[in-house]
């Protein structure tokens, strides 16, 4: 996985020598007098006045090239309609999508945006890093599977030559790139969209921890502020995984879903049905008897005709079954691939899940923190209430004894002493009183 970062991801990966072409060739003026790209980002550009889109194809082979065509052009080439070219258009913001068509697989995975046929990938022409790495690693797996393929070729024909038996064909291919090509063009797409999360996620939890570890011994309005851009970013990244998440799932769930994106199995399904019609039109041709003269159903016997309509059944049953099979293990090798890369969109969810839940213990130890302190604020407030009751006490024995009034009890020298103790214990008394009671109560702690 490491290895795989250091690939796709930009910042530490130089721009390889194809990337560098690809971007050259986009600069450059077409055979058709058209004007250049400039150096901006050309994804979604269209021409004025023709409707023309820039795009990258990707043949089989490894080999990429620029070309331009309009949206009706590109529903007729690969069979699409409107609304799906739309969820590939940059204007708009649509969220992880996979869709399996009758001749092309659509791909919406965070920068991926393509087209896949059983022939070439097509992607909307960018200056983005990722769609630049996505089409260097997809250039790269092709060659290195089409240079398996020629090796794997000629130890077959070697081994014819010596009599010896083909243990590929035995126990089954041998090769890592048995896949074809859709299916390796599509997990390709797959990785870089897990990759680039993943790495999200990974920067995600590094700037957190610490930040939340700060927050939890010092609350100021700056830590919370971050806080709270770190949770929205949080959040919008897991809408982003757990999109990516169900629509893997949703397709793990629909065997016909599956099935429909086996364009290499239909492609030459069709090939094959069409190829068959010619060469029974072909030996009805070349037969005896005459194309232009009337036949008559009396000419063939009834024996011959049931014996064609028999064999035709059975060869039709055959063909069902044989295509039955190869569909369910096209099916379980496309869900074999969409369940890895399932395993790792779900870990990145978890990370993100376990990330949530840390701000929310975070957010509650704050809460209970403040809580903390509100609480004292309230029981210092109520002592000092009950303190400034007391005072009170003097000062209404004050107002009292300053009326103008005259009574024996002024002329003794020893009475403002006696005045001002019994005010203060009886202050004290109160004050006392008050305290047990909110003790008693449970207003202030033991």
């Amino acid at each position: 996985m490491e290895d795989l970062k250091e690939r796709l991801l930009p910042p530490k990966v130089p721009k390889p020598a194809s990337a560098i072409n690809l971007r050259e060739s986009s600069y450059r003026s077409s055979a058709f007098g058209r004007q250049p790209f400039h150096g901006v980002d050309v994804m979604g550009l269209k021409k004025r006045g023709q409707g023309l889109r820039s795009w990258i194809r990707v043949d089989t082979s490894g080999n990429s090239q620029i070309i331009e065509v309009d949206k009706f052009t590109m529903m007729r080439r690969c069979d699409l309609p409107a609304r799906d070219l739309r969820l590939l258009d940059p204007l708009f913001v649509y969220p992880s999508t996979i869709l399996g068509r009758e001749k092309a697989i659509v791909v919406n995975l965070e920068q991926i945006r393509c087209i896949i046929t059983a022939d070439e990938v097509l992607l909307l022409n960018s200056l983005d890093n990722y769609v630049l790495q996505y089409v260097v690693e997809l250039q790269k797996r092709l060659t290195t599977s089409a240079v398996g393929d020629v090796w794997q070729s000629d130890g077959s024909d070697l081994s014819r030559r010596r009599g010896g038996r083909n243990f590929d064909n035995v126990f089954g291919s041998t090769s890592p790139d048995y896949l074809p090509f859709e299916f390796r063009a599509l997990e390709v797409a797959l990785e870089a969209a897990c990759t680039f999360l993943d790495s999200q996620a990974a920067e995600l939890e590094i700037e957190a921890y610490p930040l939340l570890d700060e927050l939890t011994s010092k609350i100021s309005t700056l830590n919370l502020e971050r806080a709270r851009r770190l949770k929205s970013r949080l959040l919008a990244l897991t809408r982003r995984v757990q999109k990516v998440r169900d629509e893997i799932e949703q397709l793990m769930d629909d065997d016909g879903d599956m099935a429909e994106m086996y364009l290499t199995e239909k492609k030459s399904r069709m090939e094959a049905s069409f190829y068959g019609d010619q060469s029974v039109m072909g030996y009805r041709s070349t037969d005896g008897a005459s194309l232009s003269a009337p036949v008559s159903p009396v000419s063939s016997p009834p024996e011959i005709r049931r014996l064609e309509k028999s064999l035709s059944i059975a060869r039709s049953r055959h063909e069902s079954m044989r295509s039955s099979e190869s569909a369910t293990e096209s099916i379980e090798e496309l869900e074999m691939l969409l369940e890895a890369y399932f395993v790792v969109i779900d870990s990145t969810l978890n990370k993100l899940t376990s990330l949530k839940e840390y701000i929310d213990d975070t957010e509650d130890f704050i809460n209970i923190q403040l809580d903390n302190v509100r609480n004292q604020l309230i029981q210092f407030e109520l002592l000092l209430t009950t303190a400034t009751f007391v005072v009170a006490i003097f000062g209404v024995v004050a107002g009292i004894f300053g009326m103008n009034f005259e009574i024996p009890f002024f002329d003794d020298t020893g009475a403002f002493k006696w005045v001002l103790i019994i005010t203060g214990v009886t202050g004290i008394c109160i004050f006392s009183s008050f305290v047990w009671f909110f003790r008693s109560r449970r207003l202030m702690p033991l």
